[in-house]
């Protein structure tokens, strides 16, 4: 009972100890009773990060958040203001740079990006002067900066390539810098946007290849290196095939050449050969080697998966016409798998490498398609003794109606007699 009362008592307390514990905070009290684009920071920041983490104003602008003068933006009580273009990426490094600090919120933050800012063709522009290239909040945003894995910030992988085409989409903006500006568009009809847009967050966008503070991914110096970050099998393979001294003397891009860059589309059965269509015959033209290997390679690929089709197609009529066929099913599976590591290995232009997996999966897919032809021999044979059967079948009914009409019709006549017998 005395808890009871103890309590009634310090309810009525209790909402103004909640109060009094609240910061006092001018910046957001004043800012929100004034108009245009000096009320719109405290309607911005509700949903920022730093909110979230219990930061205000005064953490970045400094100043007195409980002076409710205009001295509380006096230089003498720290208040710094906002930042020029050139001062954001410092500005921001003070909380951002400092291990530290950043660890009370998240141990395992990354603290180096002002350091690799600067690295970045947009830091060292900026340090010359260059106000139009992009710095922290052009990315991030102001005010309003959520952490990259809300699918509403700029920085969110599935919003990656609209951020950057604000300023590389613009011909007005890059201008000055000689620089295309159909990277956006193109990336659009890539295979990688096309990943992002289905909710795979892994696949590559502009950060991912060209560093999203840095000037570059780490240990990446050649297009092949930024490939090879995600296609680990197919770099190596590249790195010891003939083209790459080739297209390094050349200076030329390696997998860029026969991928492009930024519409990366996925790659096509014709790509390999001497037709029209192949991306061989930019470089190989009749009579050289590339050209001859290119010829033997389409040519394998080409026969492989002609054999798969081949024995799916004699499997599927086997199976629909009621045949068990499991175990070939599952040998055919290897017979594709054949197939994709003989795509894969096209990498390393070796057609002697890339035959010996066509000609294993041709034998596993020619065994598969005996048992298909086995399959509908066995289906065959039993349609055949089926038809036997019936045969012999409505023989015997038929043979059994004839004795049974014969013995009817035989004691219809001795009834008959019998009854004449009676009458004389």
């Amino acid at each position: 009972m005395k808890r009871i009362a103890l309590i009634a008592v310090l309810l009525p307390v209790l909402p103004g100890l909640s109060l009094a514990q609240t910061p006092k905070d001018t910046c957001v009290s004043c800012h929100a009773e004034l108009d245009g684009n000096l009320s719109e920071p405290v309607k911005r920041f509700g949903a920022d990060v730093h909110r979230q983490m219990g930061l205000t104003c005064v953490d970045c602008h400094g100043g007195d958040r409980n002076d409710e003068s205009m001295d509380s933006m006096s230089r003498a009580k720290g208040f710094r203001g906002s930042p020029k273009k050139a001062q954001v990426p410092e500005f921001c490094a003070r909380c951002h740079a400092d291990v530290a600090y950043m660890h009370r919120f998240n141990p395992k933050m990354r603290t180096d990006q002002l350091s690799q800012y600067v690295t970045s063709v947009h830091g060292q522009r900026l340090k010359k002067g260059d106000k139009q290239v992009a710095a922290c909040v052009d990315c991030h945003s102001v005010h309003n900066i959520r952490p990259s894995s809300d699918t509403r910030s700029p920085v969110h992988p599935a919003n990656v390539a609209a951020t950057c085409s604000r300023c590389h989409s613009d011909p007005a903006h890059m201008k000055a810098y000689a620089i295309p500006t159909d990277q956006a568009r193109k990336y659009a009809k890539s295979t990688h946007a096309r990943m992002i847009a289905e909710g795979d967050l892994s696949a590559p966008t502009c950060a991912t290849c060209h560093g999203n503070h840095g000037a570059t991914p780490p240990g990446a110096s050649s297009v092949a290196s930024v490939c090879g970050t995600c296609h680990v099998v197919f770099h190596d393979l590249y790195e010891k095939s003939p083209h790459k001294p080739a297209f390094a003397k050349l200076g030329i891009p390696g997998c860029v050449q026969c991928h492009s860059n930024h519409d990366v589309v996925e790659p096509a059965s014709d790509w390999v050969g001497t037709t029209a269509k192949s991306v061989c015959t930019d470089c190989h033209v009749d009579g050289d080697k590339g050209y001859a290997a290119a010829g033997k390679i389409a040519g394998d690929l080409a026969r492989l998966r002609t054999k798969i089709e081949r024995a799916n197609q004699i499997l599927a009529e086997a199976e629909y016409s009621g045949m068990e066929i499991s175990s070939p099913r599952v040998e055919l599976v290897s017979a594709r798998d054949a197939l994709v590591k003989a795509r894969r290995t096209v990498h390393s232009f070796d057609a002697a490498e890339v035959h010996k997996l066509t000609d294993e999966g041709a034998g596993i897919s020619d065994k598969a398609y005996q048992a298909g032809v086995l399959a509908l021999h066995e289906r065959d044979l039993r349609r055949q003794g089926l038809g036997i059967a019936l045969i012999i079948i409505l023989v015997t009914i038929t043979a059994l109606y004839l004795k049974i009409r014969q013995m009817e019709s035989a004691a219809s006549n001795g009834s008959i007699v019998a009854t004449h017998g009676r009458d004389s």
